[in-house]
């Protein structure tokens, strides 16, 4: 089963935190000192907010998945549209380890579709929006 994904820079972590928290009746199921995330069932969203330097605003977009089978099936489904995609396999990012692939939309919110594979204890290096948007009179209609 997939889960909407969404993730927002934010200037003020705690006051973040504590807003978050109060709108979805819950504490983070992960928090850093520069990033905090809510896995939540209802609604069915991964939810992360970070503080790292990042413009304040809509960082991305995205579709976790449970499984390689399921990253694989939103792959096909962007290069069948003749979408923008970047494949990462086993990139760091969000204190995990993942299987991603990217695209960008015909307004240029980057897209992620992932898999995390594993925990690990650093943000890492990796970086939302590796694929250059299309301008919106070129890109195909889906």
């Amino acid at each position: 089963m997939k889960r909407l994904h969404i993730h927002i820079a934010v200037d003020n972590l705690p006051e973040s935190i504590r807003f978050y928290s109060a709108l979805f009746a819950a504490a983070p199921s992960v928090a850093k000192t520069d990033y905090a995330k809510w896995v939540l069932d209802d609604p069915r969203v991964n939810f992360a907010i970070s503080q790292r330097g990042a413009k304040t605003g809509l960082d991305h977009l995205g579709i976790q998945v449970e499984s390689n089978a399921e990253l694989e099936e939103i792959n096909q489904r962007l290069a069948q549209a003749a979408l923008p995609v970047t494949e990462q396999k086993g990139t760091a990012c969000c204190y995990a380890e993942s299987d991603k692939c990217w695209t960008v939309d015909p307004q240029g919110i980057p897209w992620e579709a992932f898999h995390s594979l594993s925990t690990i204890p650093v943000f890492g290096a990796d970086v939302a929006n590796p694929v250059k948007a299309q301008p919106a009179c070129c890109s195909p209609s889906i």
